[in-house]
């Protein structure tokens, strides 16, 4: 793609990367083959081709965001399966997180939208705030259908039934590995995560102590900064982000950590990311010592090599976005998977969103539904005992729609590698 960009503008280091990844598209089309918002609205603008063209003609002209923009870049799931599918090698990702920073600091967005952006953006990365909502919601579930806004809706339906108690793994410390120590790795244990399923974590911690890995919850973490990176905050983003690094680099300059695992494949996107998004900072070096132990819970299961489990059960395997997508993660927890003796089956179009994308259900729930409805239905069509993902968000948006359990991969390896039942499982 030709590009007009002047010398002055290219002295920006973002604007540098925007014509790099514009130049690098030969409008050839094929990402629109596996768009998910195209394939649900059809309309070329709502294609990452079509947004190409609109982030192109917005940077280069410098102006600020108008709302025939906002509206198309909005829609982006950033599922990244363009990426998957393109030819070129376009790395839409830095593209479209970047016209959302420029969308954040140069468009004023009507008055309801900012309240919820802002509610969620204040939300969802703190999980005592995240809980004391989630309370609230419950209360106002029942009245969900009056509520003249959708998006009200889905943040009321969002509430589950019950609320667990904080996991164990809430607080810093150093869970020891049980015999010889093979490894010493850090976990994230996540935002959303420690208020909708604290079982993932506690699951995570079992099966790897079990297998001879010291697990560090380390102090002073926080959010990883993936929710309000996509959502264009790139001030808190980046802020979140450096707290986390600053609490892992003090990890590696003390005992050393062999990995930092992520179990929510979202924030396994971003953290990897962290290089480039520091690349012009004074904690590059740092961020990028940080994304290259980054690795997804699959990925350090299957290193292990765990002993063949008793698992037994018909298992379909829903890829999470970011994971098949965003960290290029494919096989590692079909194996898993298979290795703790469950059948696996993939549904058809498994490249498709299920509708989560992050803040993605609560913010576009008409589109999100859509997509959870297709993703719901080729899923119960391979008949099966359980459902597994490797992210919160796609548990959460699936298990609202099918009765079929919906579970988190590390819980099943848990379960059969010698670990208690899982909860959804339990009645079973």
């Amino acid at each position: 793609m030709q590009t007009n960009f002047t010398e002055a503008q290219l002295q920006d280091p973002a604007l540098a990367r925007a014509n790099e990844i514009l130049r690098a598209c030969v409008h050839c089309g094929f990402c629109t083959a596996t768009c998910p918002t195209y394939q649900v609205l059809g309309d070329e603008l709502d294609s990452p081709r079509g947004r190409i063209y609109l982030i192109k003609d917005m940077l280069e002209s410098g102006r600020p965001a108008d709302e025939k923009t906002v509206r198309h870049v909005d829609r982006c799931l950033s599922c990244l399966a363009c990426m998957t599918t393109c030819p070129s090698g376009v790395h839409y990702m830095h593209l479209v997180d970047q016209a959302r920073a420029h969308i954040e600091a140069t468009y004023r967005r009507p008055w309801r939208d900012r309240a919820l952006r802002w509610l969620v953006a204040k939300t969802l990365p703190f999980p005592g705030r995240f809980r004391a909502a989630l309370r609230l919601a419950r209360l106002g579930r029942p009245f969900a259908r009056l509520m003249p806004d959708p998006r009200l809706r889905a943040m009321l339906q969002m509430a589950p039934p019950d609320l667990r108690p904080p996991g164990e793994s809430d607080r810093p410390q150093v869970f020891p590995a049980r015999g010889a120590r093979r490894m010493r790795v850090a976990l994230l244990t996540g935002c959303a995560q420690k208020a909708l399923d604290p079982d993932i974590n506690d699951a995570t911690i079992r099966v790897l102590t079990r297998h001879g890995v010291e697990v560090v919850v380390a102090r002073d973490m926080g959010c990883c900064g993936a929710l309000t990176h996509h959502m264009g905050r790139a001030e808190e983003a980046h802020a979140q982000a450096a707290q986390a690094i600053r609490a892992w680099s003090a990890e590696i300059a003390g005992e050393g950590l062999d990995a930092i695992v992520v179990n929510t494949s979202g924030c396994g996107t971003t953290v990897k990311d962290y290089g480039h998004m520091f690349r012009n900072d004074p904690l590059a070096e740092e961020a990028a010592a940080v994304a290259a132990r980054a690795v997804d819970i699959s990925e350090l299961l299957e290193r292990l090599e765990l002993p063949p489990g008793r698992g037994g059960l018909r298992v379909a395997y829903h890829a999470a976005c970011s994971l098949q997508h965003g960290q290029k993660v494919k096989d590692a927890p079909k194996a898993v998977l298979r290795r703790a003796g469950f059948e696996v089956v993939e549904p058809v179009d498994a490249h498709l969103c299920c509708g989560s994308a992050g803040t993605y259900n609560l913010l576009q729930p008409e589109i999100a539904g859509q997509l959870k409805t297709r993703k719901v239905r080729t899923l119960e069509a391979k008949a099966p005992d359980v459902i597994a993902a490797g992210n919160i968000g796609c548990i959460a948006q699936i298990g609202s729609g099918t009765g079929v359990p919906v579970l988190h991969t590390v819980e099943l390896v848990d379960w059969a590698t010698g670990g208690p039942r899982p909860r959804a499982l339990a009645a079973g």
